[in-house]
């Protein structure tokens, strides 16, 4: 295989698993890190930081490239996405499969440098990976499940540079939770029809698209609570306030995107309000921790 065709298929293992919305999670691993180091009175070290992100990208990339496996031969029949890689033929199952293998060995081995707590946990989070590949099939639920999947991100940071479960890093995974869930229900919208009509599960599919919209809207409203509610006992301020005052005009914004009627602008709302949430609330934190 020529240097052109690995850098083509590389390429092509990146599309598939969307490595570019690693940015939704990323940011909130790195506040469980701010905020552990707020705790322990002292900042992490450049290997601690390290080896949290490769297990944030080991874990990502693997329940992508894990999803997109369980889900190919659904994705081949939904109009919307049979153009994804595997069922188009653009990877292969083989290749998908060494890069899950890979992702979740890079996982395991960045879990051991960080403790021992982290290495043994790591085991648990890829088993809910694997389950929310499979929730469609069986529950509506798969929204809350990839909520705490991703909740996982700040936490292990937290158990990481800690190694154990404090107050505010709770609030943090229950805010990520209910952020994620609320955003999936969006996300789901696209394909009501589809799963009604394959008996598929979804809060769309079992609620409709008003009452989804409802649900979502409450769930980013618990997000809100929590995000107030988690200074206490931290030691952030107001600056850290202000930023959750940009967060919320922000979830206003993405719910004014998304209508019952009309889901024109759903991608502007998932993939760029998403990732503005994201990164301005671990802007201000760290910012607010600095200063």
């Amino acid at each position: 295989m020529s240097t052109t065709t690995v850098a083509e298929k590389f390429r092509a293992l990146l599309e598939m698993i969307k490595f570019s919305h690693t940015i939704f999670a990323f940011p909130f691993a790195l506040m469980g890190v701010v905020l552990a180091a707020m705790a322990n009175g002292a900042a992490p070290t450049i290997g601690q930081i390290f080896w949290i992100c490769l297990a944030m990208v080991g874990a990502r990339s693997g329940a992508m490239g894990l999803n997109r496996i369980i889900d190919a031969r659904i994705d081949k029949q939904n109009p919307r996405t049979a153009g994804r890689h595997i069922p188009a033929g653009l990877v292969s199952h083989r290749e998908a499969w060494a890069l899950v293998t890979g992702s979740f060995a890079l996982l395991l081995l960045a879990a051991w440098m960080l403790n021992p707590l982290c290495f043994y946990l790591s085991p648990l989070a890829i088993g809910f990976l694997l389950l929310y590949s499979y929730c469609k099939r069986f529950t509506a639920l798969a929204h809350v499940v990839l909520g705490i999947c991703l909740a996982a991100a700040p936490i292990g940071a937290w158990i990481a540079l800690r190694g154990d479960i404090g107050w505010p890093i709770l609030a943090l995974g229950l805010a990520v939770l209910f952020w994620v869930a609320g955003f999936d229900i969006f996300y789901a919208l696209q394909d009501l029809e589809f799963d009604r009509e394959q008996g598929l599960h979804s809060i769309p599919a079992k609620l409709g698209a008003e009452g989804s919209i409802r649900l979502a809207r409450i769930f980013h409203l618990l997000m809100v609570a929590l995000l107030l509610a988690l200074p206490f006992g931290t030691g952030l301020g107001w600056i850290y306030f202000l930023g959750v005052l940009v967060v919320i005009g922000l979830l206003v914004y993405e719910h004014l995107l998304v209508r019952a009627d009309d889901l024109s602008r759903l991608d502007a709302a998932f993939f760029n309000m998403n990732g503005y949430i994201s990164v301005t609330i671990f802007a201000f934190t760290l910012l607010d921790a600095l200063v």
